[in-house]
């Protein structure tokens, strides 16, 4: 199954400078945030990208065309390091469609603009590149693809940073509460979406400001709650928390870390020379 991923934004918080590296692009440990969002879809199968770029593309494209296995996987060197044989690997199945889709472009637009390249997909999946979680995809694509809903997304409570706060006509504040703590759901940004998403996505809209709201008047879309770890990337301060994650070895969104430790990183039967 295909993922349309829209990393073609400016990330303007994220931004500390005009040559800043576009915001999918910023690292958590070795790899960028879209690497660690492409590596999850991987996890349960899903290897076919398309990448919507817009800001910034040519450092996506210039980082896939370097790429280099041996950051994240470990290897054995022989020959002096003419031969370089991996014990895994990261993007060897992957493939990956890289397509301008415009600087100024909203992400409903974006995802028609790489309609040609899901014509024969009756359901894709699709995400921001930049929020990072543990949900059962699996789990959720088998029951959107048996249900009758068009799109879905998955809703997670809004992050505890968020205070709401709560006053009178005089403006004397009588409470204040934690937003996680409210029964209230945002979008995480991972969606699963069936090809009919396009009877109601008009050219130059958004998806989630325009099309989803005219599934949501006629029952074609559904919230998938999730309870267990999410996180965007939206600013600084969540990238360092994220960075902590990582340095503490916990990464609970990366699924197939946990699973090549269960797997005893077993090493492949032909070997792959990525040097000479």
């Amino acid at each position: 199954m295909k993922v349309v991923i829209f990393c073609g934004g400016f990330g303007l918080r994220m931004r500390s400078g005009v040559d800043s590296a576009p915001k999918p692009m910023m690292t958590i440990g070795d790899r960028p945030v879209l690497w660690h969002v492409m590596r999850y879809y991987a996890h349960f199968g899903h290897t076919e990208f398309i990448l919507c770029l817009g800001f910034g593309g040519s450092a996506v494209k210039e980082y896939f065309l370097r790429y280099e296995e041996t950051v994240s996987n470990d290897f054995v060197m022989t020959k002096g390091g003419q031969r370089i044989e991996l014990l895994d690997s990261d993007i060897s199945e992957w493939k990956i469609t890289f397509v301008d889709t415009g600087i100024d472009t909203s992400i409903g637009e974006r995802l028609r603009r790489v309609r040609p390249y899901l014509e024969d997909d009756d359901v894709f999946l699709a995400n921001y590149g930049d929020v990072l979680t543990d949900a059962p995809m699996d789990k959720i694509v088998d029951h959107v693809i048996s249900s009758d809903v068009t799109a879905s997304l998955l809703a997670v409570p809004p992050q505890a940073s968020f205070h709401v706060v709560e006053f009178g006509t005089d403006s004397r504040v009588t409470g204040l509460r934690s937003a996680a703590d409210l029964n209230v759901w945002i979008n995480g940004g991972y969606f699963v979406i069936k090809k009919e998403i396009f009877d109601v996505l008009n050219e130059g809209e958004d998806l989630v400001g325009d099309a989803f709201p005219r599934l949501s008047a006629v029952g074609k879309l559904e919230a998938i709650p999730h309870h267990g770890f999410w996180a965007p990337m939206d600013t600084l301060k969540e990238r360092s928390q994220l960075e902590e994650l990582y340095r503490s070895g916990k990464k609970p969104w990366a699924l197939w870390a946990h699973e090549n430790r269960r797997s005893n990183g077993q090493l492949s039967t032909e070997p792959v020379v990525v040097a000479l």
